[in-house]
Formats: structure tokens, C-alpha cells, sequence
């Protein structure tokens, strides 16, 4: 059985957040699984303009000539299966996250996200809105996530290892799998 490769999505770029301690908590537990390969994207480390081209993301077809969207494009394009950690703004998501989600509108095509979400309600309204513009990306969102209320004080990674966390985590990890391992096969075959 092949290995796949998961891509962590850090889906806030602004100081003090709280993203890096769970894409870490979350990559941690990927990783002590053997069929899972994964990769944190950090959105600081790709410095996409807000979308800008000539074309809406549908019409554009990946099709790119700035160096850093051509870079998040193939980072995405390697990706067999995502899980994107975010906060909830305002009853939403970061701005930053839709910016990348749009760029690379068919990289995205016919793969599975599963998501690791936090704020007030735990992240739940943003996770709802993120799940409809998956659905319009072409992906299969999964019905398992995590989600961790009022993360404020939580100081280090380490923290989010409680037996709520880590059983919900189990259940995204164990779902997110099964759905990427469906969706290469099928789009290998």
C-alpha cells in the first residue's frame, strides 16, 4: 500500500496566532501513523497577492506566471490529502485562506480536506463556510474534524494532547485516509 501525502495547511499568517501549535499537534499525530506522508504549509511562507489575474480562478486553469502562486500551486498539486488548521474570525475564516484556496482553484480538484478549527464555538462557523467552498473546489470535505475552544491560553502543542482532542483527531485522521486512499485510486485508475 502506497504512502500518501498529506499537506497541514497553516491557515493564518498574523503574529501571536495560535495555528502553528496545532498544524504541529495535528502533523505529530499524522505522523506517527506509517501510511501517511505530511508536510506543513506555513500561508507566511507563501506571500500570495490577493488574486489578481486576468481570469476568474475557474477560467484561469492553474495557469500562472507569478513564482510564488506557481510555487503554491505545486506544492498543492503534490498533495494527495489536506488538513487545513484555522481560526475562526468573525463567524469566518482568514481572508489569507480563501486568497489560497481560490489561486489554485483545480490543483484542489478530487481530493479530500478534513479540518482542525478553534475559536469561540471551536471553529465551527468558519469550518461550515470552508466546507461549501470545498465542495465548489472540487474536493471531498470530511464530516470528522477537531475542534478546540477557546485555545487562548494555551501555551505549547503539548497542551491539545487531551483524550477529546486526541480522540477526534483519531477520527479525522482515520476518515481523511480512507477518503484520500478512494480519491488517488479513483483518480489513478
Amino acid at each position: 500500500m502506497s504512502t500518501l501525502k498529506i499537506k497541514i495547511i497553516v491557515g493564518s499568517s498574523r503574529a501571536n496566532r495560535f495555528s502553528e501549535k496545532a498544524a504541529q499537534w495535528v502533523s505529530g499525530l499524522a505522523r506517527q501513523r506509517t501510511d501517511l506522508e505530511t508536510e506543513v504549509l506555513d500561508l507566511r511562507d507563501y506571500p500570495l497577492p490577493f488574486f489578481e489575474e486576468a481570469l476568474p480562478p475557474g477560467l484561469a486553469k492553474d495557469e500562472y506566471t507569478n513564482p510564488v502562486v506557481v510555487k503554491w500551486r505545486d506544492k498543492i498539486r503534490e498533495g494527495d490529502g489536506f488538513i487545513i488548521c484555522t481560526p475562526e474570525y468573525n463567524h469566518g475564516y482568514p481572508a489569507v485562506l480563501k486568497n489560497a484556496l481560490d489561486y489554485t482553484y483545480f490543483a484542489w480538484s478530487r481530493k479530500a480536506v478534513a479540518y482542525v478549527s478553534w475559536g469561540g464555538t471551536g471553529g465551527t462557523r468558519g469550518v461550515e463556510q470552508l466546507r461549501l467552498v470545498a465542495v465548489e473546489l472540487d474536493m471531498i470535505p470530511t464530516r470528522w474534524a477537531v475542534h478546540i475552544p477557546n485555545p487562548w491560553f494555551i501555551q505549547d502543542a503539548k497542551e491539545l494532547e487531551t483524550e477529546a482532542n486526541n480522540g477526534a483527531a483519531a477520527a479525522l485522521l482515520d476518515h481523511l485516509t480512507w477518503w484520500t486512499r478512494a480519491l488517488k485510486t479513483a483518480r489513478e485508475g
